[in-house]
């Protein structure tokens, strides 16, 4: 996991570090990449180390840097903070915030992650950024759909919506502290939730298991709307884990072909 930190004290800047990032700042490019520096600086790549080292910009990835603003004081870029979903936006493309991260964001869970979780169609190693853990979950490209777009300290986010982020977590549960989670998720926005929507993302994202735990699910619930869209889908021979982070033993339900190896009890959620 790579880790992006900086330490000791900002230091004072040269006329020339003070001039370009006062005419970054007057064109409100408090984050900026290599091209934002033709015509302020002959050498760039001297002058973006002297400010990382002077703690003076921050740099997300190869080729984009963040202004670390005089109110970080002293401290510079190591007390500097920018909202998590920005940095997430920044650090690859094409990319959407999802999983536990997107349930959390869309209310759907009391839960905290510890980390953002970006889905992303290529691979690409965890990494820290200001304290921050980023983890990167890779889908194939068929999967990158169902997304919306918000506004976060006036920039753009990526971020998956309510149903799409419930099929996700449907598809991989570890990445959204387990079955258990999106389960309650499910059951007590069930009254906000677009049914067909769920329903036509889980037949889309190409694995059958997410259509064998939503089924299992729903039939648990009593849910006959969802039901009977699903009553068309195709389920595929053998058998998936109702939740794959738990030990592989438990009754098989034959009409969902899936091996039930947890428990879903709302009277347990509502006590």
């Amino acid at each position: 996991m790579e880790r992006i930190s900086i330490t000791k004290y900002r230091r004072t800047l040269s006329d020339n570090e003070s001039k370009v990032l006062t005419e970054l700042s007057y064109k409100n490019k408090k984050i900026f990449t290599l091209d934002d520096l033709k015509g302020l600086v002959d050498k760039p790549k001297n002058l973006l180390d002297q400010l990382t080292r002077k703690k003076w910009i921050l740099k997300i990835r190869r080729g984009v840097y963040a202004i670390t603003p005089l109110e970080a004081g002293e401290n510079g870029a190591d007390s500097y903070t920018m909202h998590s979903f920005v940095i997430g936006s920044l650090v690859t493309k094409p990319y959407y915030i999802g999983y536990w991260s997107a349930l959390n964001y869309h209310g759907l869970t009391e839960q905290t992650p510890a980390s953002v979780y970006i889905a992303v169609p290529k691979p690409k190693n965890s990494r820290t950024i200001l304290d921050v853990r980023y983890v990167f979950v890779t889908i194939p490209p068929r999967k990158m759909f169902g997304t919306d777009e918000i506004e976060i300290e006036k920039r753009k986010v990526t971020i998956s919506s309510v149903e799409k982020t419930l099929v996700d977590c449907l598809d991989h549960p570890e990445h959204c502290g387990g079955l258990n989670e999106v389960t309650r998720a499910l059951y007590f926005s069930r009254d906000e939730l677009d049914a067909e929507k769920i329903v036509e993302y889980a037949i889309k994202i190409g694995n059958t298991a997410v259509i064998k735990r939503l089924g299992y699910i729903c039939e648990t619930f009593g849910w006959k709307n969802y039901l009977q869209i699903l009553s068309n889908a195709k389920l595929k021979s053998g058998y998936s884990m109702l939740d794959p982070t738990r030990p592989k033993t438990g009754h098989i339900v034959e009409r969902w072909k899936i091996k039930v190896n947890a428990s879903i009890d709302p009277k347990r959620w509502t006590q």
